[in-house]
């Protein structure tokens, strides 16, 4: 029996890569330009959820091509089956980008002594009626910053340290939101610590800390720190010294 050719298949793989490669782009821009925006690809863990569901997606499509593409069947059997398989492959590309719609941060939330990179899935959604207006919704842009206002009666305090020991820190629990306001940013400054004695604790790493200062545009001197934490990594939010605006962010362990 005659083997099929393997230059139709290569060319059909190879144009089914080509267009998967598009798909994977057009992903990525709104992946990264809407959901997970920088530092957030990284703290959030945005890349690499990314890159596992599209990689997978990409490779995989192309190669059952490869061997499923062949001109010796006829043309409703192989167009079925290349149907299919694009049908299958946008399915699992769907689903991966719905888990990272899921898991993408909406909240940047200083918690009196620290910021943290809240998302989705992290937030306690029975309190968000509870938020101030302007926070009732979930930013599908990246995270907002707000400010938490800790409670002062005993039995909501008592009830707020069991919720933290369950999983539920301030900075998930919408009730405790603040806007991001002239008042939080005092409380933040407050709370910050001068940036040379890290720049000093991390001096192998100059590079990475010059760049982070270049980036915020502001020299160290006028620059203040406090701890970034997130489920990927701990980081350090850089505040404008004067007005305690956030500057930028480095990536470096502020405990």
């Amino acid at each position: 029996m005659k083997q099929p050719a393997w230059r139709p298949r290569v060319r059909a793989a190879s144009i089914h890569l080509g267009a998967s490669a598009v798909v994977a782009a057009l992903a990525a821009a709104l992946t990264f330009g809407l959901w997970y925006p920088w530092p957030y690809s990284v703290l959030a863990g945005g890349l690499g959820l990314f890159v596992l569901v599209c990689s997978v997606d990409v490779i995989m499509g192309p190669l059952i091509t490869l061997v499923i593409f062949d001109t010796r069947k006829p043309w409703a059997e192989l167009r079925r089956d290349l149907v299919v398989v694009v049908l299958l492959q946008l399915g699992a590309l769907g689903y991966g980008l719905h888990v990272m719609f899921q898991a993408r941060p909406v909240v940047l939330a200083f918690e009196g002594q620290r910021f943290r990179v809240v998302s989705a899935v992290d937030v306690l959604m029975d309190e968000l009626p509870k938020a101030p207006p302007s926070l009732q919704a979930l930013s599908i842009t990246g995270p907002v910053v707000v400010g938490t206002e800790a409670p002062t009666d005993a039995d909501a305090q008592l009830k707020a340290i069991d919720m933290a020991l369950g999983g539920f820190d301030l900075g998930m629990r919408p009730q405790f939101w603040r806007p991001w306001d002239a008042a939080a940013r005092k409380n933040a400054l407050a709370a910050a610590k001068p940036l040379a004695p890290l720049q000093q604790r991390y001096a192998a790493r100059a590079a990475e800390f010059d760049a982070a200062i270049a980036r915020s545009g502001r020299p160290v001197d006028q620059l203040r720190h406090l701890p970034l934490l997130s489920r990927h990594a701990d980081w350090v939010v850089l505040l404008d010294a004067t007005t305690g605006e956030i500057a930028g962010f480095a990536p470096f362990n502020a405990y």
